[in-house]
């Protein structure tokens, strides 16, 4: 198995100068050495072909005992020295002090066609930023996290990646609920890729230990491995970086939107400086279209993070970023014009969004009106997001009758006798008619282009739920049938429709399927 080394961040940034892997508060340095835990029985259960490649192994590699050993914490690769790094954050809009990689040890980066990639193991053990936690992941957490994390690239949502998923053969005790009720569950591990995991919070932690020299090594190493066309370092170089971390975080919110998506934990420490999603907790997919949905039990009472709140708290992190920045660039006016750009940024590009979504290409003065129409309408009665938009393009212009047939299996209850929500659909599909009159597509040329921007396939918490139930038993199949399924998410896969369907009823409340915790 041969890999490209080409490490950069445990070479050109300070490191902790304590060897000893105990938990404690790290300063002014940007990580800490730290090997893996052995485990008992490791066994790898599903690999991605695709990132295989991307790292420049094969299929052989896989299946090699040395891959298994390295994928799971059990062998170091040689020239190589494993580490977690340091960084603070914001959690639910509190600070909350050092936080750094409690599960997550990062083994080496390495360069393949040209392209860079950090590997990263999570659930590898303890760190000295696990705080009261073991470092260990469950089997359930890391089936979430393998199979999104996928499933988000091939929607097109920049995002980390994930090589292969691994039992560790070792039982970790988790509190699903936080409530009390403790329970031993199976121990795994996932392979996280992404060209860097470095976070908001690694800079905020900094700056808020006034460690100003420290965040300057750390901000220029950035610029140059990550966003080298701002050129050498400045004050107009750092805030173009600022600016380019804003457009690339807005840039990935409204995939989010555009997908239905919900983080669920959207703390700065889970802001990646990239603008790539990171860290897959308790996320969902939006069932009924709600603006005020949280897959998070957390966050169930203020639902900080919930679906229609993602770009504001997006904004919100940007200004702790900005923060974070200013000693290096000590003149706000800069900052804030990126800042009050992105609000003007979003309301275009989310307008623009929601245009494609319906199948409008071109603009008109009132779609504004049109687009925030539908969105009322779709919170009249409970309709399903990725049913209702993927249904919506066999709309025919050329069809005299409003026709809601092709909507009505995206409603969780009929609405036959409900006339008030009724004359709400058919008033709304009089003026869409209208408004596809100006525009130049076919019925077939527009749906074509709306079922690429609409995914019939989204991973469903009750889907992820099967998958993991059955792996609970030994069953791997339905992880393989999810993450094939999900290669292709705005496919027809005839084969695959059963998984183009409502949230059944059983799921609706039920640990898994509807609401989880930050430890799941």
């Amino acid at each position: 198995m041969k890999l490209n080394i080409q490490d950069t961040f445990n070479k050109e940034l300070p490191a902790d100068t304590i060897s000893e892997n105990y938990v404690r508060q790290v300063e002014q340095a940007c990580f800490s050495f730290v090997t893996p835990v052995k485990t008992a029985n490791p066994q790898i259960i599903h690999v991605s072909r695709e990132m295989l490649e991307n790292l420049g192994l094969s299929q052989e590699d896989a299946q090699s005992e040395e891959f298994r050993n390295v994928f799971t914490g059990n062998e170091v690769l040689a020239n190589t020295q494993p580490y977690a790094i340091c960084y603070g954050g914001h959690q639910f809009g509190n600070w909350a002090g050092q936080l750094g990689d409690g599960r997550a040890i990062n083994l080496t980066e390495i360069i393949h066609n040209n392209k860079r990639w950090a590997i990263q193991l999570k659930g590898a053990g303890k760190t000295p930023y696990s705080r009261t936690a073991d470092g260990l992941a469950v089997l359930r957490s890391s089936i979430r996290e393998y199979l999104c994390s996928e499933a988000m690239f091939h929607l097109g949502v920049p995002t980390t990646r994930a090589l292969s998923l691994a039992l560790s053969g070792d039982e970790v005790l988790r509190d699903v609920l936080y409530n009390g009720n403790p329970a031993y569950e199976k121990g795994a591990i996932v392979s996280r890729i992404a060209p860097s995991f470095l976070r908001f919070g690694n800079y905020q932690i900094l700056a808020v230990r006034n460690d100003v020299e420290t965040l300057k090594i750390l901000v220029d190493y950035t610029i140059k491995h990550f966003y080298p066309e701002l050129g050498e370092p400045s004050k107009e170089s750092y805030l173009q970086f600022f600016r380019k971390v804003a457009e690339n975080s807005l840039e990935m919110v409204i995939h989010w939107q555009r997908v239905g998506f919900v983080h669920g934990v959207m703390n700065t420490d889970n802001m990646s400086i990239l603008g790539l999603t990171i860290d897959y907790g308790p996320y969902g997919w939006l069932e009924g279209y709600d603006y005020g949905w949280t897959p998070n039990t957390t966050d169930s009472q203020h639902k900080r993070y919930r679906y229609g709140n993602q770009p504001n708290i997006v904004l919100w992190n940007l200004y702790q970023l900005a923060n974070a920045l200013y000693p290096l660039i000590n003149e706000t006016e800069g900052l804030e014009k990126v800042l009050a750009d992105f609000g003007t940024a979003f309301e275009s590009k989310y307008l623009n969004m929601m245009r494609s979504k319906i199948g409008l290409f071109t603009e008109n003065n009132d779609d504004q009106n049109l687009i925030q129409e539908l969105e009322n309408n779709l919170h009249l009665t409970e309709t399903d997001m990725t049913i209702f938009f993927r249904n919506l393009s066999r709309f025919q212009k050329e069809n005299p009758e409003r026709d809601l047939g092709i909507i009505n299996d995206a409603f969780y209850n009929s609405i036959e006798e409900l006339p008030k929500i009724n004359e709400a659909w058919n008033k709304w599909f009089e003026k869409y008619s209208l408004r596809l009159q100006s525009e130049n597509e076919t019925d077939t040329e527009r749906a074509e282009k709306m079922n690429a921007i609409n995914p019939k396939y989204v991973l469903r918490n009750y889907m992820a739920q099967l998958a993991i139930d059955a792996a609970d038993k030994g069953d791997y199949n339905l992880i393989d049938e999810l993450f094939n399924l999900l290669k292709n998410p705005y496919s027809e896969q005839e084969n695959m429709k059963k998984w183009f369907a409502k949230r059944p009823d059983w799921a609706r409340n039920k640990v898994g399927c509807s609401m989880l915790s930050c430890s799941s």
